[in-house]
C-alpha cells in the first residue's frame, strides 16, 4: 500500500467516523502508555478503507494497520472476510510467508464503527511502474509456489475456491469488435470445473497486494498483503489470477509469461491444457468486460496511463492469446 497525501483525523471532511474504532484500537493494539501520533490514509485498496496507525510512546514509535470495511457489499460479508483473514494471519505466523501479524479483530462491528481489523506493519511498497516488471515478476512466481505448498493441516484449511466469474454472470463488453471471441471464451466456463490437486491459495495474488523493498540485485518481496478471499483450490487459478493482472497491468505479454515462470520456479499446473484454460479464462472473465475495478487503486498509485479503453484492449487481447497459447 502507498501513503495517502494527507494525514487523516478524527472527524476528517467526508471520511466515515471512526470514533469509536479509534477507542478500540486503543484498547486493543496500545499499551497504557502509547498514544496515536498520526493516521495516514493508505492507497491501493479497493474494498476497504486502509489506515496506517502511528504510535509514540516510551518504548518508541512504531505503526500498525487498520483495515476497515467500509462499502455495504463488503459490510455485509465482513464477518466471513474478516475472520477468515484473522484465521489466516495467525496461520502464517508459523511459515516463512511475509504476511503481517494480527493484533486484533472485530468482523462484526461491536465495537467499531465498522468491520476491522488490525495488524503489522510490513515494510516496503507496491511497485506497478513497467520498468523492472520482469524481474518482479520472477520473484511472484517464486513467492506463489512458496504459498501453494504451504503445508496445512486439514482441519485448518480454508474454504473450497469460488469462482468469481459464471456463464450466466459475464458482462460481455458492449463496444467489442469480437462478440464470437467472448462467446468462445464464455462457452469454454460452461462446464463442470476440471479435476484438481487441491493447494492452499492466497486467491487474489497480484502486484497490487505484494511488497518489495530493494532495488537491483537487492530487491526482494517484503510482504504479501490481503488475505480475506485465502481458499483452497486449484495452483492454477491463483496463476490465473495474477497472469490476468499482469496483462491488464504491463500487457498481454507479461501476462501470458507468467504461467511459464511459475513452473520454471518449481510450480505444478494442469497437465491438460484444456484443463489450464478453464482456470484462466474462468479467472479472466471475472474482470469482464474491461477490468475497471482493479485500475481505480492503480490510477490512485500513478498509473495513469491504464485507461479504460487501453484495459479493455489488453484484456480482449489477453482473452485472444489464451486461446492461441
Amino acid at each position: 500500500m502507498s501513503e495517502g497525501a494527507e494525514s487523516i483525523g478524527v472527524g476528517d471532511g467526508d471520511r466515515p467516523s471512526w470514533d469509536a474504532t479509534r477507542s478500540w484500537v486503543e484498547k486493543k493494539g496500545l499499551s497504557e502508555a502509547e498514544h496515536i501520533e498520526q493516521v495516514v490514509s493508505l492507497r491501493g485498496g479497493w474494498t476497504s478503507e486502509m489506515r496506517r496507525l502511528d504510535i509514540d510512546g516510551p518504548g518508541g514509535q512504531r505503526s500498525l494497520v487498520l483495515r476497515s470495511f467500509v462499502k455495504p457489499f463488503y459490510v455485509r460479508h465482513a464477518e466471513g472476510l474478516l475472520n477468515r483473514e484473522a484465521d489466516i494471519l495467525r496461520l502464517l505466523g508459523d511459515t516463512d510467508v511475509p504476511a503481517a501479524t494480527l493484533v486484533a479483530v472485530d468482523a462484526t462491528a461491536e465495537h467499531c464503527d465498522h468491520p476491522s481489523l488490525l495488524m503489522s506493519l510490513l515494510p516496503g511498497a507496491l511497485l506497478l511502474d513497467d520498468r523492472g516488471a520482469d524481474d518482479r515478476a520472477d520473484l511472484l512466481a517464486r513467492q506463489l509456489v512458496r504459498i501453494h505448498r504451504l503445508p496445512v493441516a486439514a482441519r485448518q484449511r480454508p474454504r473450497t475456491y469460488q469462482a468469481w466469474a459464471s456463464p450466466e454472470r459475464v458482462v460481455l463488453p458492449s463496444a467489442t469488435a469480437r462478440p464470437e471471441l467472448w462467446q468462445r471464451a464464455v462457452d469454454v466456463i460452461r462446464r463442470e470445473p476440471p479435476a484438481y490437486r487441491g493447494c492452499f491459495l492466497h486467491r487474489d495474488f497480484h502486484p497490487g497486494n505484494v511488497l518489495f523493498t530493494g532495488t537491483g540485485d537487492d530487491l526482494r518481496i517484503s510482504g504479501v498483503v490481503d488475505w480475506v478471499e485465502t481458499s483452497w483450490g486449484p495452483a492454477d487459478l491463483d496463476v490465473a489470477h495474477c497472469s490476468t493482472a499482469l496483462a491488464l497491468l504491463h500487457g498481454v505479454p507479461a501476462g501470458m509469461r507468467f504461467a511459464d515462470r511459475y513452473v520454471a520456479a518449481g510450480g505444478t499446473l494442469a497437465g491438460d491444457a484444456t484443463d489450464h484454460l478453464y482456470w484462466r479464462l474462468l479467472d479472466a472473465l471475472g474482470f469482464a468486460p474491461d477490468g475497471e475495478k482493479v485500475a481505480v487503486p492503480w490510477r490512485e498509485l500513478g498509473r495513469v496511463d491504464l485507461t479504460a479503453d487501453v484495459l479493455a484492449q489488453r484484456l480482449e487481447g489477453y482473452v485472444q492469446s489464451l486461446f492461441e497459447r
